[in-house]
């Protein structure tokens, strides 16, 4: 497929295109929707491991004195709270409390000086641009600058019950021996040593080397740069993505690369939310299944957005009126999607299917769906109108998919 001139590519577009890959627009890029099977690559990730270009990601950067304070006011998150070396997931809120996005926050300072607070935000790919400009004017005041770098860095994930297994075969060997210390939701700085394994190099690529994901398995983040030059940047991410494709290949893992179809089924199996999906701009973080991301109790500073969710709660919003998030399990073998119709018991429309798919894992149609809360708790039977037909569905508890440690 040749690439559309308007959506802009990453820095591994053309490994992608040399093993096949069939593209789609995915929030302004041109990313890989498969490379074959998703179904096979998707339990490759269950099973094994796969390896994902998240380059379309965003990255944020915001350092200074008052970092954390510039991004306790403009993030739901207590982010000033965040030890050296973690991460944290926050919401980034309009004035009426609804969702600009999703993002995870990476403190990359050693804490040893509140001077040289530093912070990398990453944003979801269509909203990185607007999240940095959110950024920049809620800083305003603070002793805090932001930098968008996200043209300027590239993101290789590895996830899946062998991920670490991989990993550590690219990693120099004290790297290798501390990986099991690093803890889900941490980052620190690392090597990937491009000849390792049977890689397609001799050099070594700095990284920040993140215990994250969004598959519900266990892997790492690979970030890399910012490099300016775009040709530096994409050789280092190609060197990245091939040590670990190498490594993979010579450990006998079945490491397959995975496109956005698999990534999706993955992350909604494990319940996670997507931006577009269950998250937007129409809707209160209570509403979307991320309430959890508030913590309107202990967060004692303000931040955007605080007073409406604050009257939200109050009001009882996701909880005892409007609407809220829950997991659909199928009774048959027919899949709900995205759009269609929950109805009650009498056939009343009371809410719409944000996501839905046939689980490749669990062998049985799961949804997510917004509904008024009255119908919110599980065991309740609902039904979701399939082209003019009514099939039965139950809510459930979350995740629908969990591993097994």
């Amino acid at each position: 497929m040749s690439p559309n001139q308007d959506l802009r590519t990453t820095p591994l577009h053309a490994v992608h295109a040399e093993a096949g890959a069939t593209f789609t627009d995915f929030g302004g890029w041109q990313m890989p929707l498969k490379y074959g099977s998703e179904l096979s690559e998707h339990h490759a990730v269950r099973k094994a491991a796969g390896l994902f270009d998240l380059s379309h990601m965003g990255e944020v950067r915001v350092t200074g004195p008052q970092a954390a304070e510039a991004l306790d006011y403009a993030l739901t998150a207590r982010v000033s709270n965040v030890a050296p070396g973690r991460a944290k997931y926050s919401l980034i809120c309009t004035e009426a409390g609804t969702i600009l996005d999703d993002l995870i926050v990476y403190r990359l300072d050693d804490g040893q000086d509140d001077s040289a607070r530093e912070y990398l935000v990453v944003p979801n790919a269509g909203n990185a641009s607007s999240v940095a400009a959110a950024l920049t004017e809620r800083s305003v005041g603070f002793e805090a600058t932001v930098r968008n770098e996200s043209a300027q860095t590239a993101l290789v994930a590895i996830q899946g019950p062998q991920a670490a297994r991989v990993l550590s075969a690219v990693l120099p060997e004290e790297e290798a021996d501390s990986l099991p210390e690093l803890k889900y939701y941490a980052a620190r700085t690392a090597t990937v040593r491009t000849g390792a394994a049977g890689g397609d190099g001799t050099g070594e690529v700095p990284v920040l080397l993140a215990r994250t994901g969004y598959t519900g398995e266990d892997g790492f983040e690979l970030i890399i740069g910012p490099l300016a030059d775009r040709e530096e940047l994409s050789a280092a991410a190609t060197a990245v993505w091939n040590a670990l494709a190498s490594a993979g290949a010579a450990a006998g893992v079945e490491l397959l690369p995975c496109g956005l179809a698999s990534r999706d089924s993955l992350r909604l199996e494990a319940g996670m939310p997507l931006y577009g999906n269950e998250l937007d701009l129409g809707h209160l973080p209570a509403e979307s299944g991320v309430g959890m991301a508030v913590p309107l109790k202990s967060k004692e500073t303000d931040f955007v957005g605080r007073d409406a969710l604050l009257a939200a709660r109050e009001a009882g919003t996701g909880t005892t009126s409007g609407q809220a998030l829950v997991a659909l399990k199928a009774a048959g073998r027919r899949a709900a999607r995205a759009g269609y119709a929950v109805l009650d018991a009498d056939g009343n429309r009371i809410g719409e299917v944000t996501s839905g798919i046939p689980s490749p894992t669990l062998g049985y149609p799961i949804a997510l769906a917004r509904v008024d809360v009255a119908h919110r708790e599980p065991g309740t039977e609902l039904a979701v109108d399939l082209r003019g037909k009514a099939e039965p569905f139950t809510v459930v508890e979350l995740p629908f998919y969990r591993r097994q440690d």
